[in-house]
């Protein structure tokens, strides 16, 4: 085979894969159809929980001086993300361009072949393996793997080629954006509602600022080509009374609020990630970052099969797990469309929302829903409250150590902590050595209420995640060790 795994698309999803795969040892290679990013930035800034995503493995510091915030959205009502335990806040105005260029860099750096201007025309799964069609420069050549991941967007050739069921609703209106030099607007981050539409008004590095239209009763249109500027800006007159024809525009895009989701993320051993498994409103910057979770999520199960390390059973947990994760999401970007993009109609439930946001306990929840904090999966192995969820930041000192549990994720392995130096658990897992990290560690500066108090040991998924915590018996720590990380050896 040419590859372990074929990568379909080099936007975020497919350049995370990427370079959590060579992380992990595996060979891949990425197919991409465009010979050259193309600059444009759909994407803008992080969730908390893709910044503990890229802290986790030593990535934050490639994007260099981040603003961050804690005041977000929903449907246009504030959010407080202050009110959640992640150990970041959410950050703003990174260009999606920006964040694929860094991904690409690390990509390349461990080693990923990342093969632009190669178009994927077909696939076929033989069963034992995947073969793909590629035009490239130097003609139509057949490439062959043990896995291919479609990472090439809403209009996935991939779905597609495979035949995979994509139900949901038509777009029912256009909304314009565009990246503007020569403006001088008030900002407008979390948008306005006007009786004609609404507008957003955000400013970006470079003088550049993004505007978004939605004007009402617009209905989609066919297009070929991107709108005009002049199509914005008339636009934007209709909705506020200002005209910005003036601007200088950097790019000019559509799009709408289709909403789909795929029915299975696998079939045989072929998988969806990102926009090629789901589209939906852009509402509240969701869509990257849940790509970019969807990609950390499969890498690592796909690299254990690879390595012959895990059965191939393990792959099942990734629809099981990101299915739900995307159909929530459809759900809360219809629901924030609604609130955001609604005439007067909606104002009595804008404001029983924020009469409810303003109660601590439902701001949490908002904040974790568009935070990507809230997620659990479901992991089996009893009731400790962090069973399935991300492991919140901790502090770890030891002899001659200190770490914390982000650190502890960086080389993409799994990651036992023993808190209670227990020498007995550490024998439980040591057959497990070639695939976790054990580290004996005491926790530091644990604040008052928080889930780790008490819990003596917890084992962490590569991509952050509990599948496994004490107290209680250890004696079923070797069960939890063989279903995420396979038999011990």
């Amino acid at each position: 085979m040419d590859a372990a795994v074929i990568v379909v698309g080099a936007g975020p999803a497919g350049m995370m894969l990427a370079g959590e795969l060579r992380l992990a040892g595996v060979d891949v290679i990425v197919l991409e159809r465009l010979a050259a990013r193309t600059g444009e930035s759909r994407g803008l800034g992080f969730t908390a929980r893709t910044m503990e995503i890229f802290d986790q493995r030593g990535l934050l510091s490639r994007f260099g001086d981040v603003e961050t915030s804690n005041v977000g959205h929903f449907g246009g009502l504030p959010v407080d993300f202050g009110l959640l335990d992640g150990a970041h806040q959410a950050a703003k105005t990174i260009p999606q361009s920006h964040t694929e260029t860094v991904l690409e860099d690390w990509a390349t750096a461990l080693g990923a072949d990342i093969r632009r201007s190669h178009e994927a025309l077909s696939i076929t799964d033989r069963g034992d393996g995947v073969e793909v069609e590629v035009r490239g420069p130097d003609g139509v050549h057949t490439l062959s793997a043990a896995y291919l991941v479609g990472c090439d967007g809403g209009r996935s050739m991939v779905r597609k080629a495979l035949g995979f069921d994509f139900p949901g609703t038509a777009s029912t209106l256009e909304m314009f954006l565009a990246d503007v030099k020569g403006l001088d607007l008030e900002p407008r981050m979390i948008g306005e509602t006007l009786p004609g539409g609404m507008v957003m008004i955000g400013p970006l590095p470079g003088g550049v600022t993004r505007l978004i239209v939605c004007e009402r009763g617009t209905p989609p249109q066919r297009r070929e080509t991107p709108p005009t500027y002049q199509e914005v800006a008339d636009a934007w007159k209709r909705l506020t009374g200002n005209d910005i024809s003036h601007g200088e525009p950097v790019w000019v895009s559509s799009f709408g609020n289709a909403t789909r989701l795929v029915t299975e993320y696998r079939k045989g051993r072929v998988f969806l990630a990102g926009d090629s498994a789901h589209i939906h409103l852009p509402a509240g910057g969701q869509g990257m970052n849940t790509s970019i979770q969807d990609a950390v999520n499969l890498a690592w199960k796909l690299a254990s099969v690879v390595r012959g390390k895990a059965p191939e059973a393990l792959l099942d947990t990734y629809h099981s797990e990101r299915h739900p994760v995307g159909k929530r999401l459809l759900m809360n970007t219809q629901a924030q469309g609604l609130l955001f993009l609604s005439g007067a109609e909606v104002q009595p439930l804008r404001d029983v929302l924020t009469e409810l946001i303003g109660y601590e306990e439902v701001g949490r929840h908002f904040a974790g829903m568009v935070s990507g904090l809230e997620i659990r999966y479901d992991v089996g192995g009893g009731s400790h409250p962090l069973l399935g969820r991300r492991m919140p930041f901790l502090e770890l000192v030891g002899d001659d150590l200190k770490t914390s549990s982000t650190q502890a994720l960086r080389a993409g392995r799994g990651v036992l902590l023993d808190l209670e130096d227990n020498s007995a658990l550490r024998r439980r897992a040591a057959d497990w050595r070639d695939r976790v990290d054990i580290i004996t560690a005491a926790p530091h500066g644990l604040p008052e209420g928080s889930a780790l108090r008490g819990t003596s040991a917890v084992l962490v998924r590569p991509d952050g995640y509990v599948a496994w915590a004490a107290p209680g018996s250890h004696s079923d720590l070797p069960m939890a060790l063989e279903r995420w990380f396979g038999p011990a050896f």
